[in-house]
């Protein structure tokens, strides 16, 4: 922070009425150099006074200023208040950000995987968190915890999976004051007249069609690469050019390289910008070579790093063109002036469609920031037929017999087509209405049912004083007679013959921990399935490591690609056995992706859910990721090149730490026997070498007061820690490489060696000839539990190498042949990796 400028929470008046907080605040944003728009003073003016605001206004009109301001007013009151988003990286960032406002004392997080200072005045939390939290203390306790929401992005209360969790607080926290925000509300007058009722607050709507940044609206019949051009050389650059899948943005990016947007000066400063940044092999070289020549990706599928660098370079007005997903709708901080949409359909995982008028606007929002662009545009490409038709009639010009001759292409068959009267109808609709996503589940019955006061009259409330539709509310009804019966019947609660001293007519028979509904919900089912296996077994690492993968949420392009190579080898393996086209396709049914322990744990999890039956609503759901790259002995870009996951390798990481974590907080330190301790160490260092952003937000999460002054967020970094320094786990990276030529050597796998071991001498014919000795004595090389034991991998470590021998797990148990190598631990640093030169196979 500044240290001339006056922190937020200091600038509080020892009287906070209307007008001297309104004051306050005013002078502390002109300090800053900010001065309000109407539709911020109107809001705020609002908000010091005690009334509900519904603010919408556009992209760019700074919104969050008037949640910063109502913070404020929270704060001189003494109130307690949330600021709720829709996903966990804005509720970071703003996390962040606030700390630089208000300082780390007043600022706490709660996101589910993250609980900081969470007895703070003023919390960022997800809209989940606060649900919960509305739903176990209720109208009366929450008078106390929760004065005031702000609840960023509202308009994901009609999100038919989540929009519960927006819902619920408006029903629950009648004493709270609301500030509901989005730039695409639509028509609000339902949700105006309901805070009013239910809080006997006044409900001011502020809303502003008048964007700081005014925007230019165009339809393009023009190809794809002469709009590109005309955009770059009309000065309308940064150009964000929307995509609707991640295979088509950076196809797009790949193409813009024959356009060359950037000069030459550009990329100088570009290659200066990105300094000695990592980019691993994979897309990291395909980001490098595009970033490199001006143009950015960014979709969610990416590393962070990778995203965080594109952003950053698009802020420091390095980066012309940015290929990307529609996730840009959901906010992300790049100065754009000009969005492009590539089409106005997207696949919505059921079918192909047009785009609604909130997507619309909401991507076509981010155009023009303020402070950035005095004006902003927003271009829709015509489809391709269209632009040739248009193209051919041009070229024909007033010639009619010219113009009848003209064969017009047609769109391809299933092609969901989109015209200029679609776009003509996007711009000028309102946002559609919001809609109730009302849900009941087992811990809103738990939540209720444990807080003090008749449960059956709070129950009642929600059900019937919702926002549901009648049909709706009895279907959700019928819903909860059903789970509290199942509740019931478990012995989760009792009914009690009279009140007791808290007013409950039922009860818990069980302690609930605060959080059971808000981390990850199945780690008490996960503590007791750990309990079920012998830590004496060679496979107990790995098994533990499957359990906490079962409760872990699914990365599905990961386990589609499984299935997928796993079908392509039993389909070559019927092949070979000569089984007929109809019988393969009738096996290929019961192929899917590798699900360790299954039985184990599908019977595991029907005993547990007989006593604890809310586990219901969390499937369990085995599968095997960070346990198949183990097993494999493979590193990331090997496992990502594999599977050819290049474009979902984002993805992969946030799982990858996902159950870092959840090993490190789920698993008792009882538990944590030598070699999982060590497997969990591994995994660790594995994720912070490829991109150690994620763990380093967590760390900067959790010790907030350490966070580097100055930066809202934490920033891209260099390059991880050494990979050498951490010892135990780069005892089992260097493991892992030996054992994966362990794994290929007992498959007789010459040529994926070779490729492997070539630097050093070895290719696929020194390698058949070095292990034909070995099979002329032994008939295989095993690569169970035992052979990947640490009692099979000698290390002698000096101050600039480690020589280990990984000895083969012969059948004879011999143990005389195996694999000498020298481990660079320079080349290791500067590589993240193990790096590992054969220099022997043989007999000793």
């Amino acid at each position: 922070m500044n240290p001339n400028l006056v922190s937020l929470a200091d600038a509080v008046p020892a009287d906070p009425d209307p007008d001297s907080l309104f004051e306050a605040f005013s002078s502390w944003a002109a300090e800053r150099g900010i001065e309000l728009y109407p539709a911020q003073e109107e809001a705020l003016i609002e908000v010091v006074s005690g009334a509900n605001v519904i603010l919408s206004t556009p992209t760019g009109s700074g919104k969050s200023l008037v949640a910063v301001g109502a913070h404020f007013a929270a704060l001189a009151h003494g109130r307690r208040s949330f600021y709720t988003a829709p996903i966990k990286a804005l509720v970071s960032e703003k996390f962040f950000s606030l700390i630089e406002i208000f300082g780390a004392d007043n600022v706490g997080m709660m996101t589910g995987d993250s609980s900081v200072n969470a007895d703070a005045p003023i919390i960022c939390c997800t809209a989940e968190i606060l649900a919960n939290m509305a739903l176990r203390f209720g109208p009366e306790e929450g008078r106390d915890v929760v004065g005031q929401v702000v609840a960023d992005e509202f308009h994901f209360y009609s999100e038919p999976d989540r929009g519960w969790a927006w819902q619920v607080p408006l029903l629950e926290l009648p004493h709270a004051q609301f500030v509901l925000m989005s730039a695409t509300l639509g028509d609000v007058s339902f949700f105006e007249k309901d805070l009013t009722r239910r809080t006997e607050r006044s409900t001011a709507v502020v809303t502003s069609a008048q964007r700081p940044v005014p925007l230019t609206f165009r339809y393009a019949l023009t190809p794809m690469h002469e709009t590109i051009s005309e955009l770059l050389h009309g000065g309308q650059a940064p150009i964000y050019i929307v995509h609707f899948s991640q295979a088509a943005a950076i196809e797009r990016a790949q193409t813009l390289m024959s356009i060359n947007p950037s000069s030459r000066a550009d990329k100088d400063a570009i290659a200066e910008a990105i300094g000695e940044f990592r980019f691993s092999a994979g897309f990291g070289k395909t980001l490098s070579r595009l970033v490199r020549h001006g143009v950015g990706v960014h979709h969610a599928g990416m590393l962070p790093k990778y995203r965080r660098l594109i952003e950053q370079l698009a802020q420091a007005g390095l980066l012309k063109v940015i290929c990307g997903t529609d996730t840009l709708g959901v906010g992300i901080n790049v100065p754009i002036r000009t969005v492009l949409f590539s089409a106005l359909t997207k696949y919505d995982g059921v079918r192909q469609r047009h785009l609604k008028a909130r997507e619309f606007h909401q991507i076509a929002g981010r155009a023009g920031r303020a402070g950035y662009d005095t004006d902003g545009y927003v271009v829709v490409q015509a489809p391709d037929h269209v632009v040739e038709n248009a193209k051919a009639l041009e070229k024909a010009g007033d010639d009619p017999k010219k113009r009848r001759k003209i064969v017009r292409k047609k769109a391809p068959e299933g092609f969901v087509n989109w015209t200029e009267s679609t776009f003509d109808r996007l711009v000028a609709a309102e946002p559609e209405p919001l809609t109730s996503s009302f849900q009941v589940s087992h811990s809103m019955l738990l939540n209720v049912i444990s807080r003090p006061g008749n449960a059956y009259e709070s129950m009642k409330h929600l059900l019937e004083d919702n926002h549901e539709p009648r049909p709706a509310q009895r279907r959700h009804i019928l819903r909860a007679i059903a789970i509290y019966r199942a509740l019931l019947a478990a012995g989760i609660v009792e009914q009690l013959s009279e009140p007791d001293e808290q007013g409950r007519y039922v009860r818990l028979t069980v302690d609930l921990q605060f959080d059971f509904a808000l981390n990850q919900p199945l780690s008490p089912f996960a503590l007791a399935a750990i309990d079920l296996l012998d830590t004496e077994s060679p496979s107990y690492p790995l098994d533990v490591v499957s359990i906490v993968e079962s409760t872990v949420d699914n990365p599905r392009p990961v386990l589609s690609q499984q299935q997928f190579k796993a079908r392509g080898e039993a389909v070559a393996e019927m092949k070979t056995q000569g089984i007929e086209y109809d019988e393969r396709m009738e096996l290929l049914e019961n192929i899917t992706y590798p699900k360790p322990l299954e039985e184990l744990l599908h019977a595991a999890y029907e005993t547990y859910r007989q006593g604890h039956p809310w586990v219901a609503d969390y499937e369990l759901s085995p599968k095997s990721v960070v346990r198949d790259m183990y097993e494999r002995a493979m590193n990331f870009v090997e496992y990502v090149g594999f599977y050819s996951l290049a474009r979902s390798e984002g993805l992969v990481l946030r799982y990858l730490a996902n159950t870092y974590d959840a090993l490190r907080h789920t698993v008792p330190d009882e538990a944590k026997t030598e070699p999982l301790q060590d497997l969990i160490e591994w995994l660790g260092e594995l994720v912070r070498q490829v991109d150690s952003s994620l763990l380093d937000e967590w760390e900067a999460l959790r010790h907030p007061d350490e966070h580097v002054e100055g930066e809202v967020r934490p920033p891209v970094p260099e390059g991880p820690p050494p990979v050498t320094r951490n010892e135990r786990a780069f005892r089992v990276l260097v493991r892992n490489q030996l054992f994966r030529r362990v794994e290929l050597a007992a498959r007789r796998a010459y040529e994926e060696l070779g490729e492997l071991d070539a630097g050093s001498g070895w290719n696929a014919d020194a390698w058949a000839d070095a292990l034909a000795d070995y099979y002329d004595q032994h008939d295989e090389i095993g690569i169970g539990p035992d052979a990947r034991g640490p009692a099979l991998l000698l290390i002698e470590r000096e101050p600039e190498l480690w020589r280990v021998r990984q000895i083969f797990d012969d059948p004879a148990g011999d143990h005389d042949w195996g694999i000498s190598a020298e481990v660079d631990l320079a080349a290791s640093d500067e590589a993240g990796a193990a790096v590992v030169h054969v220099t022997r196979v043989d007999q000793l």
